[in-house]
């Protein structure tokens, strides 16, 4: 990443790892739940907020795994406060029974980090009918937020802390289908494209972010919400892209970032004190940057709220 790694206003860069763009900040009394936290940039993330001093709730598919990971970090940090939970973004039962069981816990929520995704993978439905790339990337984060929200809400106020929503997107966001978001055709297998799918996904996390700020400045409610892109990284996220695995590997010294610089952007937005009070925004390499025009579409922002509160059945 030499060749792109002139610092941005924040002071920070595309090689700027998580560690460094959190130096200094002690987030000990924060609570945090990384989604899809058991690999990749999630794991760093995870261990990178736990270095810091947060309470970092794993939210993984595979139990096993996230207790192997909390395992490992916690032989480099000994009082690292790590929790794992079993969450399913593609099942929108299991995001429910998630949901439920955090909020019995009687938890705080300072920051949700919704980082697990799947990427351009072959044409399936999830449990619940609906395309897998967006159910996962998009759907199975929009409920959960929804659903955590008043934790979060009532966490700031007694907290008087601003609470942090970070939603990871990719520059893929500009490679959706030529409409946005397929509303009317979402599971047409005869129209799907698993990398205009992927881009769809991402477009409607940045989208999310940007009328989930919205609606939170009208309410007057201390969170920000915000969408971040974590570069180029070659984790497992694309193991079902043989051929944009070997590109990447081929390309690695050029474009690639590593993983603890592919978690910096989240971990800069999730705990820097530069971010206070900035919402709506698209980061890249740490610093806000400028999505496509159909992520800065208000109205279509609006009708894809109003898509996934029908297909997440909330009221």
């Amino acid at each position: 990443m030499g060749l792109f790694s002139k610092k941005g206003p924040s002071g920070f860069s595309s090689t700027s790892t998580a560690e460094e763009v959190t130096q200094g900040i002690d987030a000990t009394g924060l609570t945090v739940i990384v989604t899809g936290a058991s690999s990749g940039i999630g794991t760093e993330t995870t261990r990178v907020l736990a270095l810091r001093g947060a309470h970092v709730v794993m939210a993984v598919r595979n139990k096993d795994a996230g207790t192997t990971v909390k395992e490992a970090i916690l032989k480099e940090i000994p009082d690292a406060k790590i929790d794992v939970m079993e969450l399913d973004l593609s099942s929108l039962a299991s995001v429910r029974k998630f949901a439920a069981d955090y909020i019995a816990l009687g938890l705080p929520l300072n920051i949700l980090i919704n980082n697990a995704g799947v990427m351009a993978s072959p044409f399936k439905l999830s449990q619940d009918n609906i395309e897998l790339q967006f159910a996962t990337n998009h759907l199975g984060h929009f409920l959960l937020t929804d659903l955590l929200l008043e934790t979060m809400k009532s966490t700031s106020r007694e907290s008087n802390i601003e609470g942090r929503i970070v939603n990871l997107s990719s520059l893929g966001h500009q490679y959706s289908y030529r409409e946005g978001i397929l509303f009317d055709a979402i599971n047409d297998e005869s129209r799907y494209s698993k990398y205009y799918a992927y881009g769809q996904s991402k477009l409607a996390n940045i989208l999310h972010a940007k009328e989930l700020n919205r609606r939170l400045k009208e309410e007057g409610v201390e969170i920000t919400a915000n969408a971040v892109h974590p570069g180029a990284i070659l984790t497992n996220l694309m193991r079902y892209d043989n051929f944009l695995h070997y590109v990447m590997k081929v390309l690695r010294a050029f474009i690639a970032k590593s993983i603890p610089q592919g978690a910096a952007t989240t971990c800069f937005v999730a705990l820097h004190p530069q971010v206070k009070g900035v919402s709506g925004e698209y980061f890249v390499d740490c610093n806000v940057a400028k999505p496509s025009s159909q992520a800065k579409d208000a109205e279509l922002a609006t009708k894809l709220w109003d898509f996934s509160l029908t297909l997440t059945n909330v009221k």
